[in-house]
Parts: C-alpha cells; structure tokens; sequence
C-alpha cells in the first residue's frame, strides 16, 4: 500500500492510519479535535521562500520540486524530520497519511515527500 496524502478539510478514516500534518502553518479552519493528527512535523515543509515562490503554481512545480528536495538534504532540521516519518512509513508498513492544507491537490509539498517516501 503506498503511502496515501489527504486535505486537512477531510474528515479523517480509519484507512488513513498514521495521520501526519506536514505544513509549517496550521490549516486555516481546522480545529485540532477535527483533524485528528498523530503527528505534526512543521519542520519538514518547505522554507518560507520557497513556499511563496512556488505559490502553488503547477508550472513551477517541477522545479519547486528539485529545490524542495535540495532543501530537505541541506537543512538539519528538515532532514532529522523527514528521517522520522522514513521511519514512521516501516514502522507502519506505509498506513500512513501525510496531510496538508493547501487547495492545490496534486502540486505540494505531500505529493513531493509522498513520492520520497514510496521510493525509500
């Protein structure tokens, strides 16, 4: 099973198993009974630059992909975070749901650390 992204505005399932927020600002809305988090990794999202840079653009998302990947190698705090959900995605044998809160479904910084995650 690989490892699945949702929107902070679904409602959480049981299928989600782990659940874990991977933006730096919390989702505009949602309450912390709502969105049922096991985790919340701030650290692991992109820098503020980079976030405002890419703003969602699906034409930028390739090479927001590359530098975000960059950033994740270069920056400790980023990398000792993205090593804890590595982790996480064994422990759980990749039941695990890495939420975000952006409207942009497909072009984030989930789908960039999914595809990490399913190619450990």
């Amino acid at each position: 099973m690989p490892v699945q992204i949702k929107r902070a505005y679904e409602k959480a399932d049981k299928k989600d198993g782990m659940r874990i927020l991977v933006d730096r600002i919390w989702p505009r809305g949602v309450s912390k009974e709502e969105a049922e988090l096991d985790e919340w990794l701030k650290e692991v999202g992109p820098s503020k630059e980079l976030r405002k840079w890419f703003n969602h653009d699906a034409n930028k998302y390739e090479q927001f992909k590359k530098k975000y990947k960059q950033e994740l190698k270069e920056n400790s705090t980023q990398q000792e975070e993205l090593e804890k959900l590595k982790e996480w995605t064994k422990e759980h044998n990749k039941n695990l749901t890495l939420i975000f809160g952006a409207k942009e479904e497909k072009y984030n910084q989930a789908a960039v650390l999914k595809e990490i995650l399913d190619h450990q």
